[in-house]
């Protein structure tokens, strides 16, 4: 019999998150949920957990609770995924930078190119494909230090996804679990 994956889900107050829930759930892959919100005191999280899904939200990472300080606790042990707020915490961790948009983006449909960095959330994605963007801010590509690689871009080269050159972790600005994002299942699958 194989194990359960425990999964930590990170919820940052966003009503995509039970879109995430949903998209775990038909992945195929057996989990335990464990959802959170992002002000959980740090000696609350669960124990003895596999994977952490760190899922959309408002505003920005700093002012979310305290996302900053959970992913400090578990960056440096455990597999992540980051989804849109995600994405841009996990890179702020790290030390790059983001930057507020001119409008925002809400339920636009982009044509995004993955890179020569291979990334296992892509297997089996075609080198370009459609998704769903919501955010009004974004991490800046010329910022990002030399550990996290680029993974996928917009046709204005706006960074949308990113992962760590040693660590198991992958961020998203985009939604995968947007129906206008193609492949969405696959990606969450491939985590």
């Amino acid at each position: 019999m194989s194990k359960t994956t425990q999964l930590l889900l990170i919820d940052n107050y966003d009503s995509f998150t039970y879109n995430l829930v949903q998209l775990l759930r038909e992945s195929g892959v057996a989990h335990q949920l464990h959802i959170v919100h992002n002000d959980l005191p740090l000696n609350e999280l669960p124990q003895h957990i596999d994977k952490v899904l760190i899922g959309p939200g408002p505003g920005i990472p700093e002012e979310s609770g305290k996302l900053m300080a959970l992913i400090a606790a578990l960056a440096p042990a455990k597999p992540i995924l980051g989804v849109c707020l995600g994405h841009q915490a996990l890179a702020l961790h790290f030390g790059a930078k983001m930057s507020q948009l001119s409008h925002c983006f809400h339920g636009a449909d982009h044509i995004l190119t993955q890179t020569n960095f291979a990334a296992q959330i892509f297997q089996d994605v075609p080198k370009k494909f459609i998704a769903g963007r919501y955010h009004s801010w974004l991490v800046t590509a010329d910022s990002l230090p030399e550990t996290l690689l680029p993974t996928a871009f917009d046709d204005d080269g706006n960074l949308m996804a990113f992962k760590h050159k040693y660590l198991p972790i992958n961020a998203l600005q985009f939604h995968p679990e947007s129906y206008i994002t193609e492949f969405g299942q696959r990606m969450i699958s491939n985590w």
